[in-house]
């Protein structure tokens, strides 16, 4: 594991806790990217040094740390400008990284899908090609000959032309792969599935709770940004009704900028979505700012109006869970706890319910068809067989947006008529 020395700079109107609790995310942060972090280096700032972003000072301070424990890498709990970035890793003679930079580097390692390693190789770029300059005498050397303007083009001019051609090359690819994406949707718009999606900050448990509500194979790990392609399974509601649900990417606070705009096909699928579980970590001391974060960018994302449902979980690693303050409406549960699974499925249909219309339906016994999709794509309250009219009696709920919403209203079914479809 690469040792490292993590520096921070604490802003007067930032409290001391919240500050705490980010560089314990930096800590997390790096660990998850493979590293061990050897020290932790905090100043208090009233504003950044346009140099060296922590002062003459403090560079000296760190530098001397830097020796007496033998480390190469220093990580900074902000993002870096490109001059300070390069002054420091001058003066300290070691690699120097910001946040940015740790979280793309996370995501590269862990992006499984075409899709996903085409969009970090693109936040990557872009953060990279502002910060060429003066990364050293490497980058003075003369090109020359086909493909460069000619004799007296430094390699500076050629790595920035490079690194733009192979941009426009992944958004070109991308393009491709979100046309893809875009048919996928458009074909569940056209069938109205149902459609829900898992949000939360990273490391909350949603890959876990996705796992016990589809029974699917995701990756869960307890590490930051386990899950970063989207994935679609099929869930079940008690009563019938199959419905999508998708395992989103986590959030973070102060999320890359370069990241939101590569993930943006990818974020997309929570803007499809019918009905929202925002996955929130009970455990974490933290989780009021983690529910913020979630909420502004889900704002951003034009998805906070869509229904939502608010699950606390980890309620297992809570010492006492007793004491815990559960806000209106939400949950709070543990991802493996049976019966508190059970109460997520039927909170979930309950949600669904609220979208829907109630419906009365006689179906004849050789309709199989009919049966099989009132099954699957109703909510089915009561079923008996009527002996009078030799036909099954279907009471339940369904999706106003579902295919069959408008057969039923086709058939004259019983029922008041401002009520039931």
């Amino acid at each position: 594991m690469e040792e490292v020395i993590l520096a921070g700079r604490r802003d007067p109107a930032l409290s001391d806790e919240a500050f705490s609790y980010s560089m314990e995310e930096l800590e997390s942060l790096t660990k998850t990217a493979g590293g061990s972090v050897k020290a932790t280096l905090t100043q208090a700032r009233q504003r950044v040094d346009a140099a060296t972003f922590i002062g003459s000072g403090k560079v000296e301070e760190l530098k001397q740390l830097c020796q007496e424990l033998d480390v190469d890498t220093v990580i900074f709990n902000d993002e870096l400008s490109p001059s300070q970035q390069t002054n420091l890793a001058t003066a300290l003679e070691v690699k120097v990284l910001d946040r940015t930079q740790l979280i793309l580097d996370i995501f590269a390692g862990r992006a499984r899908s075409r899709e996903g390693r085409l969009q970090v190789e693109l936040a990557q770029l872009n953060y990279l090609l502002p910060r060429l300059t003066g990364l050293g005498l490497s980058l003075s050397r003369l090109g020359g000959g086909i493909g460069t303007r000619g004799p007296g083009e430094t390699q500076l001019e050629t790595d920035r032309r490079h690194i733009r051609r192979r941009i426009g090359e992944i958004k070109k690819q991308l393009g491709v792969v979100v046309r893809h994406r875009a048919q996928y949707r458009s074909r569940r718009r056209k069938n109205q599935t149902f459609k829900i999606a898992l949000v939360g900050y990273t490391n909350a448990g949603k890959s876990t709770l996705f796992n016990q509500l589809t029974d699917a194979d995701t990756l869960q790990e307890n590490k930051l940004f386990a899950t970063l392609d989207p994935l679609t399974r099929r869930f079940r509601c008690p009563d019938g009704l199959n419905a999508l649900m998708t395992d989103t990417v986590g959030f973070i606070q102060d999320l890359p900028t370069e990241l939101v705009a590569a993930f943006r096909s990818t974020l997309e699928e929570v803007q499809e979505a019918d009905l929202l579980l925002h996955v929130v970590d009970a455990s974490h001391p933290d989780h009021p700012n983690h529910i913020k974060t979630v909420e502004k960018l889900l704002n951003e994302l034009g998805a906070e109006q869509i229904p939502t449902i608010v699950l606390f979980n980890k309620r297992d690693a809570i010492a006492n869970p007793k004491a815990f303050t559960l806000p209106k409406d939400g949950l709070f549960i543990s991802a493996f706890d049976a019966v508190d699974l059970a109460r997520i499925k039927q909170y979930i249909q309950d949600k669904i319910i609220e979208q829907s219309a109630p419906y009365r339906a006689t179906v004849e016994a050789g309709d199989g068809g009919l049966i099989a999709r009132l099954r699957t794509e109703t909510i089915v309250t009561e079923h008996h067989w009527d002996d009078e009219k030799e036909a099954h009696q279907y009471d339940g709920f369904v999706w106003r947006q579902s295919p069959l919403y408008q057969q039923l209203a086709l058939q004259h079914v019983e029922g008041k008529e401002e009520d039931h479809v």
